[in-house]
């Protein structure tokens, strides 16, 4: 195999670990999270800037992905970056299916989507807005409040997924104390939306 061919069948990993899935709708299951390398949507509020240079991190096979995997008890994976989107992810997700790990993906949504999913979290980003083709397979629409501005970019993504699609609201981490109230009281006066809390922040895990 060259050079080539072996860069094309493998994936940049900033990190992988079993923890618990601090945010969403699946919070507080045990997860495997594999972030991947390389974004181009620029949040400034980010907080896993090393992630966006694809270049410099490792790259693992799927079969290698896998076994890390199979090695925990973990039931699910859940593929993040950095945009997991930027990479395809068909290989990848049908060779965790096929070990039955359950497939979960967080994504701003601006690439096209690939792989195959049990669950589609789209976390959608005024610096480059998602590809319409990706919300019929949203399960669950998960907005970064950072600004007041940014209920009506919730509300703009709330009316374009399935109605049956959970909707989450969650503060940005650094700004929390000042926009969590403000989540607390929007939600009250729109009940159709949950809040997500970074916890795994709080109980201090991966």
């Amino acid at each position: 195999m060259n050079s080539e061919t072996h860069t094309a069948l493998t994936l940049p990993v900033m990190e992988h670990f079993y923890t618990l899935q601090g945010e969403g709708y699946h919070q507080g299951k045990a997860a495997y999270f594999i972030r991947l390398g390389g974004c181009d949507v620029g949040c400034v509020w980010c907080d896993v800037k090393d992630s966006w240079n694809a270049d410099i991190h490792p790259r693992y096979t799927p079969d290698e992905l896998v076994q890390f995997v199979k090695d925990t008890p973990a039931p699910l994976a859940v593929i993040t970056g950095g945009e997991p989107l930027m990479h395809n992810l068909d290989t990848l997700t049908s060779a965790l299916q096929a070990a039955g790990i359950r497939t979960h993906i967080e994504t701003s949504g601006a690439h096209p989507l690939s792989g195959h999913w049990d669950w589609v979290c789209l976390s959608p980003k005024k610096f480059r807005k998602p590809l319409p083709a990706i919300l019929p397979f949203v399960y669950e629409l998960k907005v970064v409040i950072f600004h007041k501005s940014d209920f009506a970019w919730a509300e703009e993504w709330a009316g374009q997924v399935n109605p049956a699609c959970k909707l989450y609201l969650q503060p940005e981490w650094d700004k929390s104390a000042e926009i969590t109230p403000q989540i607390v009281e929007y939600i009250k006066a729109h009940p159709r939306w949950e809040l997500s809390l970074q916890v795994h922040k709080y109980i201090q895990v991966p």
